[in-house]
């Protein structure tokens, strides 16, 4: 039986048990609450310590401290901890700590990442509490603050006795917000492991609507395009002749604004970030700054525009790959195009075994007496990194802590969130590695 196959028939036969019959904790789960409860201001520090440290993507000493910081905490934990330089990715590596339980169990991959968005000319480098509940600081909450309470997870079940059933391995990359190039390289290892386990348990940040926490089943992808138009230089008195053409600027327009009306379908958001067009326009080597030079009287010669597509699926995906295939090859009178598309970060369709791995996480949260998880519609999170395991196993997202403000200065955590997440991951890790395979 596959895990898929074995997870919808879990979660059917825990559905037909009544809310009231499942309401109570076993003798280990109730001293894994307790454990998260007692430990929470000792891990709260760790996260502050982690904080300080800067780690933006491209801050390849940063990424490596950090790493260095919880490793030791990993190591306490029972767990064989690796580094994997990605020097020829161009960023710091990857932190993979593994561990072997009983024989046959669930193969568990946790994910998580030690990068941040703020590199070290960030304005926003300091840790400061806001209140009893909120820790402001850059990364606190994505991602720092989803390693931490991954972290206060498995601590409380190796107090409870749990976690020397559990069969797990965790892979912490070091370029989640700023992806090593070539990505294939970038997030080898994080495949492998994804092709190697039967549940993966995403730790970014816990999405919440109206104050209610969510289950996250899917993210979309992310994708990068980039159009090169072309024109035939020339006086601006003969534009739109059969000699001279349209220009590179109208054709590059007519492109976009065909995307505008004709992509358009269910779940797919798009954009167009960075446009240049003239008798010469080129790209910076990192691809987001532009130079162009033109007159009012000359035809253009050059356009470029670079922009982004999020799909549900691989099949959406290559849907509109092709639909703006079609568009940029129809081409006005006297120009050419081109458009090139980018591997970025794949979709996390939501599956069915996706979907049944929530409902086991709310017989946890009606044990522990939480509200019910319901489904985060994907357009609300972005792409991310267990998004290159999903075709291969079941998966929730945001087992991380809520909180405001990513990616942006000012951000913070909800530090009781830490706590409810904390429990319901050890609870469900628990209950998966009891599980035979």
């Amino acid at each position: 039986m596959t895990f898929r196959t074995f997870a919808l028939a879990a979660a059917t036969a825990l559905a037909a048990i009544s809310a009231p019959a499942l309401a109570k904790l076993s003798p280990q789960e109730a001293k894994m609450v307790a454990a998260v409860d007692k430990d929470h201001d000792r891990w709260i520090g760790v996260l502050e310590a982690i904080t300080r440290q800067n780690s933006g993507s491209r801050n390849i000493p940063g990424v490596r401290k950090v790493a260095e910081m919880v490793t030791p905490e990993l190591e306490k934990l029972g767990f064989k901890v690796e580094w994997i330089d990605q020097s020829a990715a161009k960023r710091a590596g990857h932190l993979i700590a593994t561990r072997t339980g009983r024989p046959g169990s669930t193969r568990m991959l946790l994910i998580g990442h030690l990068d941040t968005v703020f590199e070290p000319d960030s304005p926003f480098q300091n840790v400061r509490r806001i209140d009893a509940n909120t820790l402001e600081g850059p990364g606190i909450e994505d991602n720092k603050g989803g390693v931490i309470t991954m972290f206060a997870a498995l601590d409380a079940m190796q107090k409870a006795g749990t976690l020397a059933a559990a069969t797990i391995t965790i892979v912490l990359t070091g370029d989640e917000e700023d992806a090593g190039d070539p990505i294939d390289i970038a997030r080898a290892d994080l495949v492998k492991w994804g092709q190697w386990a039967d549940v993966a348990l995403d730790f970014e940040g816990l999405s919440q609507v109206d104050g209610k926490d969510m289950g996250s089943i899917a993210r979309r992808s992310s994708y990068s395009w980039q159009v090169n138009a072309t024109g035939k230089e020339g006086h601006s008195s003969g534009i739109f002749s059969a000699s001279a053409g349209h220009g590179a600027i109208y054709e590059l327009a007519r492109i976009i604004d065909q995307f505008h009306d004709e992509l358009p379908e269910d779940k797919l958001t798009f954009n167009v970030g960075l446009i240049a067009g003239g008798s010469v326009a080129q790209l910076d080597t990192d691809l987001v700054r532009a130079q162009a030079a033109g007159k009012t009287n000359i035809i253009p010669a050059q356009a470029i525009a670079r922009g982004d597509f999020r799909t549900l699926s691989d099949e959406q995906s290559e849907r509109v790959k092709a639909k703006m295939q079609a568009i940029v090859a129809q081409h006005l009178p006297g120009t050419s195009a081109e458009i090139i598309f980018e591997q970025g970060y794949p979709p996390m369709a939501p599956t069915e075994g996706n979907r049944a791995l929530l409902k086991r996480l709310n017989v946890i949260n009606a044990d522990l007496g939480l509200e019910q998880m319901a489904e985060l519609d994907p357009l609300k999170r972005g792409a991310g990194d267990i998004s290159f395991v999903a075709r291969y196993v079941d998966g929730l997202v945001g087992m991380g802590p809520a909180g405001d403000g990513a990616h942006a200065p000012g951000e913070t955590v909800d530090l009781p969130s830490i706590k409810r997440q904390a429990k319901r991951a050890a609870i469900l890790m628990s209950r998966l590695a009891m599980e035979k395979r």
